[in-house]
């Protein structure tokens, strides 16, 4: 078929479709809608727990699949209300033919500025057709604006990760190649966004464009351009096309600015961020957390104890593993498996001994450096490996306070590190709590 493209039947064809895509048009919006709507809230949920627990790879992962879904769903949504009212027009011509100026009866003045401005009902049923087209049709590459833009920063990031901190690599060779290459990146990107405000014109001048041509075909692969290139100049060499594009970007980020307005009760208090001396966050309590909700790192099982012991869940995170790792270095392996890594590995039996083995040396240094404390009094506890009802994985104790008196306290979680040759703890965390005796 794609032999055929100069074919005049495979043009009729193409010609065909044109005319009836409206309709696979509005199928389309519609389930793309109602999927876009269901996915966006656990999208969103899902990548601010990503942030929080310092994921970083699946936080900007998520949360490019948050703003492609926002852009989707208010320009599919656009599209379907300027098609329903493509489709009233259309029956409303079918019923009433064009717009008659001279059965109106109204002034010379008024008839002659009304024929300018309104026209003709055929042009208005046109010029949405347009719009709903274009509306469709850039609302999918607007995505791959997104993806080209993330694809930009990542390339310095892999360039700062993988170069510039490379130790493998001598460090005046990767510090010149890594600060080389993030120039090149940042002033290729610059210029690509020019170009692209500008339309063109880069590629219009002889003397830049030669200059410009390399830089170019770079970012082509950084930003995946030649997937859609055909799309991108298709738009461009559209007036229309081209105008409406670029009432859609002002409109976006009024959008993204009238999105961050939020109304303040109070002078000193925002809302509740985290717990404290003087605050207690839900995401501290196991037993208040909703089904798509996550602890924020460490938690108790309430906020109102009644039972002589409480629990103390720590979740297994990036940032808690290096702490271990920076109190034992002994403990830290040569190669590092963290991170997004495939479960498809063939495990020897041999091994398992070994494992255990080390891992019963984690869990002995982990309750080296973590320990609780209630108000002013330390207390023993063990940390061992569990999860809790939202599956999260980490490590849980139990602290026995049956003499605590009753009323409030702080429940505090410090954590031993190395400053300069000495032994220093300080708090990670505090919860208040209340305790009651049954």
């Amino acid at each position: 078929m794609s032999s055929d493209y100069n074919n005049p039947a495979f043009k009729k064809l193409l010609q065909r479709l044109q005319e009836e895509s409206w309709q696979l048009e509005l199928i389309i919006s519609g389930f793309a809608i109602f999927g876009l709507f269901t996915a966006l809230e656990p999208l969103s949920d899902a990548a601010s727990i990503a942030q929080s627990k310092q994921q970083l790879v699946k936080a900007i992962v998520l949360f490019i699949a948050v703003i492609s879904c926002g852009i989707l769903l208010f320009n599919l949504l656009l599209h379907v209300i300027l098609r329903g009212l493509w489709i009233g027009t259309l029956g409303l011509r079918y019923v009433s033919g064009d717009i008659d100026y001279d059965s109106l009866k109204y002034s010379e003045k008024f008839t002659k500025y009304l024929k300018k401005r309104v026209g003709s009902f055929d042009k208005y049923v046109a010029t949405l057709e347009n719009y709903c087209s274009i509306i469709f049709a850039i609302s999918f590459l607007l995505i791959f604006y997104v993806l080209a833009l993330t694809f930009t920063f990542l390339s310095i990031a892999l360039i700062a990760t993988q170069i510039i901190e490379n130790e493998h690599l001598p460090e005046t060779f990767r510090s010149i190649l890594g600060a080389s290459l993030i120039i090149f990146i940042i002033f290729g990107m610059i210029l690509t966004f020019i170009d692209f405000i500008t339309q063109g014109w880069l590629k219009k001048k002889k003397w830049i464009s030669k200059f410009y041509f390399p830089i170019y075909w770079v970012f082509s692969f950084i930003t995946l351009s030649f997937l859609y290139r055909p799309l991108v100049y298709n738009f461009l060499d559209n007036k229309f096309g081209r105008r409406l594009s670029f009432v859609l970007l002002p409109v976006y980020f009024t959008i993204l600015v009238l999105s961050s307005f939020q109304y303040k009760p109070s002078n000193y208090f925002d809302g509740v961020s985290h717990s404290s001396e003087i605050s207690a966050s839900r995401l501290s309590y196991q037993d208040m957390l909703g089904d798509s909700e996550h602890i924020d790192e460490f938690a108790i099982s309430s906020k109102v104890i009644t039972t002589p012991y409480i629990n103390v869940f720590m979740e297994l995170t990036d940032n808690i593993e290096d702490n271990i790792f920076n109190f034992k270095p002994d403990l830290e392996p040569e190669n590092d498996k963290r991170g997004l890594r495939s479960n498809i590995i063939v495990k020897s039996e041999s091994n398992w001994s070994s494992k255990r083995e080390d891992q019963n040396k984690y869990l002995e240094v982990l309750n080296q450096v973590y320990s609780v404390r209630i108000d002013s009094t330390d207390y023993d506890g063990e940390f061992i490996l569990s999860e809790n009802k939202q599956k999260d994985i980490g490590f849980e104790t139990f602290v026995s306070i049956k003499d605590l008196e009753e009323g409030k306290h702080l429940l505090k979680v410090l954590r031993k590190r190395i400053k300069k040759g000495d032994t220093v703890r300080h708090s990670v965390c505090r919860i208040p709590f209340w305790y009651f005796k049954d």
